[in-house]
């Protein structure tokens, strides 16, 4: 935890109300994504894939560092332009309406991601209509068999992509339909990977599959989209996705792409953001039931529904509080496992469990790391209509 963060933290504490919040380190996520830019070879690219965070101060301070925006709504698409204008943009999503991909093509997105034939033939109609030429690519449900991850996006029933044994078809209407330009393909299989080599194994993959179908089909692949998928270690923030290492051997690889493939773009969302966010919560009681000790925030998994959505215990850190203003007894437990909860009416309202400590107390504040992505954004914000946390957008940076 920065200093400015445990400064909010004291402040907030001294208040009246319980303390809530998510804090965002700008100056944290600017620098990892960066770097985490500036190592990718040519032609490879990165997006930012919205779904993430859309907050507009993160889309913002995103903006001069990424090749563009990933989105996957008409919403998505007008925060994409509100945040940077120029900004390229690229549309998937297996569900578009005729309005949203109108909105797209008004609002210049670069290139919409097709996921079925129906799919091609709904794009073609709304370009024609717009006296427009969209360049589309082909999002392929590939057969695999991938490494394995968190999630599989391809190589089984998934309503992602259209399905490899049917290409053919979509590209035959692909190439025919007008208002439509097939600029190449979209892959994206795995989600959450976190092995380096399992990645560049994937890679290969889409290579070969790539070439294969360039030469059964007749068509030249222009740009390729290797989706995102790089993942977080919730359970070891020590151990992350070896980034430099992959972008090394990505260089050898990159050595082996035909030059007809101008582009190649990952569109990242969670590897990018997540470290830059905090969701911390005061502690409203400390209690022991059936032999299990409780610690109940003030807040829960409709703030912060990752880590019931993704079953796991998400990283926390005690930020103590010494002053206890309530004459009642101050409860705690000492050196022995907690499992933390929200304030929902639901024992599903779980973010740990089973967690050793060595002492918590009612009033102190539970600090959840890497909560920049996917935590608010895919919340049920306003089940029970408890109120919303705080969002604090912050500096870290002396030159600030």
């Amino acid at each position: 935890m920065n200093d400015v963060l445990a400064g909010l933290l004291a402040e907030r504490a001294e208040g009246a109300d319980p303390v809530c919040l998510y804090g965002y380190d700008l100056d944290a996520l600017t620098r990892h994504v960066h770097a985490t830019v500036s190592a990718l070879p040519e032609p490879f690219r990165m997006f930012y894939a919205m779904k993430a965070n859309s907050a507009p101060e993160i889309l913002e301070a995103l903006a001069p560092h990424v090749a563009g925006f990933e989105v996957a709504s008409g919403g998505e698409v007008a925060k994409a332009r509100g945040a940077g204008p120029d900004s390229a943009v690229i549309f998937g999503g297996p569900a578009k309406t005729e309005r949203e991909i109108a909105d797209a093509i008004g609002h210049g997105v670069r290139r919409l991601h097709a996921e079925s034939v129906l799919e091609l033939y709904r794009i073609s109609e709304v370009a024609t209509r717009m006296s427009a030429r969209v360049d589309v690519l082909l999002r392929v449900n590939l057969a695999g068999p991938f490494p394995s991850a968190t999630l599989a996006m391809a190589g089984r029933p998934t309503q992602f992509g259209i399905d490899e044994s049917v290409l053919g078809e979509a590209v035959t209407a692909a190439k025919k339909l007008p208002g439509i330009r097939p600029a190449g393909f979209h892959l994206h299989s795995l989600s959450n990977n976190l092995s380096a080599a399992a990645h560049l194994e994937m890679l290969e993959l889409y290579r070969a599959k790539v070439l294969a179908w360039e030469s059964e089909f007749d068509i030249r692949c222009e740009v390729l989209n290797v989706g995102g998928g790089i993942g977080i270690n919730y359970a070891d923030l020590g151990a992350q996705f070896d980034w430099e290492g992959f972008t090394r051997e990505l260089t050898r690889f990159a050595d082996r792409l035909p030059e007809r493939w101008a582009e190649v773009d990952f569109e990242c969302g969670r590897y990018l953001t997540a470290a830059c966010g905090y969701y911390a919560v005061e502690v409203l009681d400390v209690k022991t039931n059936h032999g299990t000790h409780y610690v109940i925030v003030r807040g829960g998994t409709h703030h912060f529904r990752l880590p019931v959505s993704w079953q796991h215990n998400h990283p926390f850190t005690v930020f103590g509080v010494d002053e206890w203003r309530s004459h009642a007894p101050r409860p705690e437990v000492r050196d022995a496992p907690v499992t933390v909860v929200g304030e929902l009416c639901t024992p599903k309202d779980v973010f740990a469990r089973d967690v050793p400590l060595s002492r918590v107390r009612a009033g102190d504040v539970l600090v959840f790391h890497h909560a920049g992505a996917y935590g608010w954004d895919i919340s049920h914000h306003d089940f029970l209509s408890h109120p919303h946390p705080e969002h604090v957008y912050f500096r870290t940076s002396s030159s600030a």
